[in-house]
C-alpha cells in the first residue's frame, strides 16, 4: 500500500554549495540519498515530494561541513498481510515462485498454489493446470495475496498466495507466442 508521510533526515553539505542554490543542493542531494532506499519501520521511499522545513545548519567541527535538519514529504509503499497485488513473475522452481511487485520480492511455495497445477521442469520450467489452459513461468503477470512479511533494516520480504478466489495468471507471455 502506498502512503504520503513526512519524514526527516539530517543532511551534510560541504561549504562549496553555500551560496544563493543551497537549497536546490540540499534537494537534489536528499533526492538522490533517499528515493529508492528502504527503511523497515516505513517502507520504500517511490518519490519525495517536497521540503517541508530545512532547519539551521550546525557547522560541524575540524571539517567545515555543515548539517541541516531537513522534513520533506515523501510517498512510501509497504505491503500488509491480506493485500492483494499484482506482481511479474522472475523465477520458477520446484519449491515455487519468486514474483516482483514493485520494489518488493515476494515468495510463493508450491503449496501455496492451487493443487491442480503441476511443476514442469525444462527449458523454461513453469506450472501449468492439467488441461494445459494456465501457465506460470518467468514474466508471468499474476495476482496474489500477501499471507506473510518480514521486515529487516533496509528490506521487506514477503510470502504469498494464489490459492484463493480471484487470484492467479492475470497474463501469460507465452500466450502471445
Amino acid at each position: 500500500m502506498f502512503f504520503h508521510i513526512i519524514l526527516e533526515r539530517n543532511m551534510q553539505l560541504h561549504p562549496r554549495h553555500f551560496g544563493s542554490r543551497l537549497r536546490d543542493k540540499l534537494v537534489s542531494k536528499l533526492v538522490k540519498e533517499v528515493e529508492g532506499t528502504c527503511s523497515g519501520r516505513h517502507g520504500f521511499v517511490v518519490a519525495i515530494m517536497g521540503i517541508e522545513h530545512v532547519g539551521k545548519g550546525l557547522i560541524r567541527d575540524g571539517t567545515g561541513f555543515v548539517t541541516f535538519p531537513v522534513k520533506y514529504k515523501c510517498v512510501v509503499f509497504r505491503p500488509f498481510k491480506g493485500e492483494i497485488l499484482e506482481a511479474v513473475v522472475t523465477m520458477v522452481n520446484k519449491m515455487g515462485f519468486f514474483a516482483e511487485t514493485g520494489p518488493v520480492q515476494v515468495f510463493v511455495s508450491n503449496h501455496l498454489i492451487p493443487d491442480d497445477m503441476e511443476f514442469q521442469s525444462g527449458d523454461t520450467p513453469n506450472y501449468i493446470t492439467s488441461d494445459g489452459s494456465v501457465k506460470i513461468q518467468k514474466d508471468s503477470e499474476v495476482r496474489l495475496k500477501i499471507i506473510g512479511t518480514r521486515v529487516d533494516a533496509t528490506e521487506i520480504f514477503c510470502i504469498g498466495t494464489i490459492k484463493d478466489d480471484f487470484l492467479g495468471v492475470i497474463s501469460d507471455p507465452g500466450a502471445a507466442a
